[in-house]
């Protein structure tokens, strides 16, 4: 496995991750937002930079998409 693509793996279990412990914080605090929010906020920040690193990768050359159709 290249290193890019552990790069995608680890952080698809970080964002997967941290809605666990949103979700984990949202049950759990009774009218606490505030660790909730924060959570989600890093969620949304983690799936930004992958984005980014992925449309990177893929205009540099790091990942190549497959294609069925060739």
């Amino acid at each position: 496995m290249s290193v890019s693509k552990l790069i995608v793996v680890l952080m698809l279990i970080a964002i997967i991750a941290s809605l666990g412990v949103a979700l984990a914080q949202m049950i759990g605090d009774k009218g606490q937002t505030d660790r909730t929010v924060k959570a989600l906020t890093v969620r949304v920040i983690l799936s930004i930079a992958l984005f980014i690193f992925l449309m990177v990768a893929f205009a540099t050359g790091l990942l190549t998409p497959h294609s069925i159709y060739t």
